[in-house]
């Protein structure tokens, strides 16, 4: 069973810096592409940044976060994270993470996502 943990979430004030971990187990980890999403209240999810869709670990993000957040995997530990800095008050929101799967709904950046964590809230201030 594929299970996918958040952690690193929190507060802080516009400007700062947080970095989100994800915990990957039951899963192929090196094999397939990964990446974070999020949702502010009353809006749709949208995708922040995936990496490996092509399995050589590129990267690719959104134009929201292009030079501020750095996605990263380490193989390793089966870990996937995300580094934010120069936070905006329009960061603010649950922030999951994600894996590719066959079966997956949701295509982002050429990657078929269809396993999802519980979610890690990211609160910005100003």
């Amino acid at each position: 069973q594929v299970q996918l943990v958040e952690s690193g979430g929190g507060s802080v004030q516009a400007g700062g810096s947080l970095r989100l971990s994800c915990a990957a187990s039951g899963y192929t980890y090196s094999s397939y592409c990964m990446g974070w999403f999020r949702q502010a209240p009353g809006k749709e999810r949208e995708g922040v940044a995936v990496i490996d869709v092509d399995g050589d670990g590129s990267t690719s993000y959104a134009d929201s976060v292009k030079g501020r957040f750095t996605i990263s995997k380490d193989n390793a530990k089966n870990t996937l994270s995300l580094q934010m800095n120069s936070l905006k008050p329009e960061d603010t929101a649950m922030y999951y993470c994600a894996a590719e799967s066959t079966y997956g709904s949701i295509w982002y950046r050429g990657c078929r996502f269809g396993y999802w964590g519980q979610g890690t809230q990211v609160t910005v201030s100003s």
